[in-house]
């Protein structure tokens, strides 16, 4: 006898193989479906193939419009298609009986609050096709009782029938690869025989790669087709290793073809080369305990590089690995590592591979910074902005502190005060100078590396000056003799610059000497020295030297005391072009700063041809930069910036103003900014102001002077580059302080 339950299913069943697609059948499904379980209300949740949630497409109700969970196990929808396992709720808002589950499990009770419908029961299944997720069936609320194992069974039975429409509709495939098939790539039956043999993923991608020439594209498009989840290949300039307390074991990862890796937003994603291992995500989402996270899927060779191996590549070593190394290849505690020799292999690699990634990512520097419970971070500087890149364990630490010392020619037994030190490293296939210094924490020793620039001197023309500022500094340095600073913060480009200038007036006509430490930009016909002042060859003693060696130009690297700065006034004021830096914050500033140092006012006035202060600010990605229309708030900040008495002055400012702002693409990492330029303020010693350098007057009257001669401030220059295009308001609110 054929009971009530078995024809309603062979209604349903007929109905979906009369209609191709689930969405033009619903709204006669929903209502056999809820007859079949005596239940008032379902969902059918799909999975979003480029998101990680599931989105109610088929709901009954209409008090909420679009329902969006996240898979994850905060949600009994998520947490069934996290699991793909069958759950049945006898009570959703008993809290103690979700934990027993999980304990992050969770009823999202806001979709009854917002509505007047309450939720009783649940019975929630995953939708399932050749093992892969495609969405969730929710069945809410049965009229009699609870659901029993009867209903679950069935809706088990539905779900796998669901299955087939689901995949239809989504255009996914049956088996990993088959859209290679449909692509023309590879023969059904040659698939099938390599599924059959191949003994791991990394095994079958490594065959369909060389024996059928399928590139990674293709192979990775496949998978995600079929996996349902956006694909990742390997880009160390966007993904990194994620950090967490939780460390994984290598070997496991490895084993498994997982990664996690997180964005440059420090956004976590679990990368797996089987994203339909519901088992294993468990595993790996249990151990990491973070609540919001990705699900990717990439090609075992992708997340073994993500994991640190070099796959068929070469370098220092893998990081993740020499950690691993490190980790268990000795019982050794902290006290035996205190004085580690030069031949330990792992950290010999360590601090070879900490350098070959700082040049990867075109870091400026690199910080060791040990912790007082856990392991010591390492940091990079990217673009001006520091970025963790990994950990050392503890035990460790002092072993490649020493390793660095070594490299670095400075005292390994001296810990208690700070040290100075150089060491150059190959990267790239070319040498490269690094600047070392240690610094004494309550922690351990700290050390931040800074990776000098090589190579040859920027032109002019690429230093991103306003055509003002362009003009008059050109000017400035036809001058036969005088002095000329470049003034900044460390790192804001101050070298670059002066180098720039110098290869303008590198001519055959020209002798000039620099002195600097230390040299980081070469150029032929330069006659360039290093100081040493652990010998007392200074910049002082330099500049002496220089005198008696008939220049015409000299390049002091830094006026750090009075003698170096009396001995370039002098130099000046002798009939030479002198050009140094000084570490100060702007133009008028300076003037101050060495009136205070106790050079005579007149001599330096008489000797200042001018003075650029500069700062390096990030530039938007010309890539994926978005034009819009500038906001009320956007013009006041303007306006009130650059000043209601210049804007005349401003090219391109006219309102309706068109802005440029950072969205974010595969080239930038998604942050929206690529590389740095320069901002600038040129200050002329002009007769007025060497009337008030003559007085001493404070800086604010040298600033207003030096505006009326035609001066403008970093934030000016700023501003002129957003209308430019090159930067958005949200890099000048840094520079200038202010909203």
């Amino acid at each position: 006898m054929i009971t009530n339950s078995a024809r309603q299913l062979t209604a349903i069943y007929q109905l979906l193989d009369q209609e191709q697609e689930l969405m033009a059948v619903y709204g006669q499904l929903e209502p056999l479906i809820l007859d079949l379980f005596d239940a008032e209300r379902m969902s059918i949740f799909q999975r979003r193939r480029q998101h990680q949630d599931l989105v109610a497409r088929f709901k009954t109700g209409s008090e909420v419009k679009e329902i969006k969970v996240p898979i994850t196990p905060q949600s009994i929808a998520g947490y069934v298609a996290m699991s793909q396992l069958p759950l049945v709720i006898d009570d959703p808002y008993d809290s103690q009986a979700l934990t027993e589950i999980h304990p992050r499990l969770r009823f999202q009770g806001k979709f009854d609050k917002s509505s007047s419908f309450i939720t009783r029961n649940i019975i929630c299944v995953p939708i399932l096709n050749a093992g892969v997720l495609l969405g969730v069936l929710q069945i809410i609320n049965k009229r009699h009782g609870d659901f029993n194992n009867e209903d679950l069974q069935t809706a088990q039975e539905l779900a796998e029938r669901l299955g087939d429409a689901f995949r239809f509709e989504l255009g996914g495939t049956n088996k990993p690869f088959q859209y290679l098939v449909h692509r023309g790539l590879i023969g059904e039956k040659q698939l099938d025989e390599l599924l059959q043999k191949a003994r791991d993923p990394k095994e079958l991608v490594q065959k369909l790669s060389s024996e059928f020439r399928i590139e990674e594209k293709e192979l990775g498009h496949a998978l995600s087709v079929h996996f349902q989840v956006p694909f990742i290949g390997y880009d160390p300039e966007k993904y990194h290793l994620y950090q967490s307390d939780a460390r994984l074991n290598l070997s496991y990862l490895k084993r498994n073809y997982v990664a996690v890796v997180a964005d440059v937003r420090e956004n976590p994603i679990i990368l797996m080369a089987e994203p339909n291992n519901a088992a294993l995500l468990m595993e790996i989402e249990s151990a990491l305990g973070i609540n919001s996270y990705d699900i990717n899927v990439a090609l075992p060779n992708t997340v073994l590089q993500y994991l640190g191996e070099s796959v068929g590549g070469s370098g220092p070593g893998d990081m993740d690995e020499i950690l691993d190394e490190i980790s268990s290849g000795s019982d050794e505690d902290e006290e035996s590592m205190e004085e580690p020799s030069d031949d330990a292999p792992a950290v010999v690699r360590l601090v070879s591979r900490i350098l070959h990634d700082a040049k990867r990512l075109n870091a400026s520097d690199i910080h060791i910074d040990p912790e007082k419970r856990g392991p010591t971070k390492v940091r990079m500087r990217v673009d001006g902005v520091c970025r963790e890149i990994t950990q050392i364990p503890a035990s460790h630490h002092n072993a490649v502190i020493a390793r660095i010392k070594i490299m670095s020619h400075l005292n390994i037994a001296e810990k208690r005060v700070p040290q100075d030190g150089k060491l150059a490293a190959k990267m790239g296939g070319r040498m490269v100078e690094v600047r070392v210094a240690t610094i004494p924490t309550v922690a351990g020793e700290g050390v931040v590396m800074r990776i000098l620039a090589s190579g040859g001197a920027m032109p002019m023309d690429k230093l991103n000056l306003a055509p003002q500022v362009d003009k008059t500094l050109r000017t400035m340095i036809k001058k036969p003799h005088g002095i000329i600073l470049v003034v900044g913060p460390t790192g804001s480009g101050k070298t670059t610059t002066l180098h720039a200038v110098l290869g303008e007036l590198n001519t055959p006509e020209k002798k000039i000497w620099t002195a600097e430490d230390p040299v980081e930009i070469t150029q032929s016909g330069l006659q360039q020295v290093q100081v040493s002042p652990k010998i007392g060859f200074t910049f002082a003693n330099a500049l002496r030297a220089f005198l008696r060696a008939d220049p015409d130009i000299i390049l002091i690297g830094e006026m750090r005391d009075k003698e170096t700065a009396h001995a370039g006034i002098e130099a000046s004021l002798t009939g030479h072009l002198v050009l140094s830096t000084l570490h100060t914050n702007s133009a008028p500033e300076t003037i101050t700063r060495l009136l205070d140092l106790g050079l005579d006012p007149v001599n330096f006035s008489d000797a200042c041809v001018g003075i650029l202060a500069q700062r390096l600010i990030r530039t938007l990605c010309s890539n994926c930069k978005e034009a819009y229309p500038a906001t009320e708030a956007d013009i006041g900040f303007i306006r009130r910036q650059y000043g209601e008495q210049y804007l005349d002055e401003l090219d391109g400012y006219e309102e309706p103003l068109t802005l440029y702002r950072a969205k974010g693409c595969d080239q930038c990492g998604d942050t929206g900014y690529k590389g740095r330029t320069g901002i600038h303020e040129l200050l002329s010693m002009t007769s007025e102001l060497r009337a008030l350098v003559y007085k001493e007057a404070s800086a604010a009257e040298m600033k207003t002077q030096a505006m009326k001669d035609g001066m403008r401030t970093l934030t000016q220059d700023a501003l002129y580059k957003v209308l430019k295009g090159d930067t958005d308001i949200a890099q000048v609110q840094i520079v200038s302080g202010s909203d």
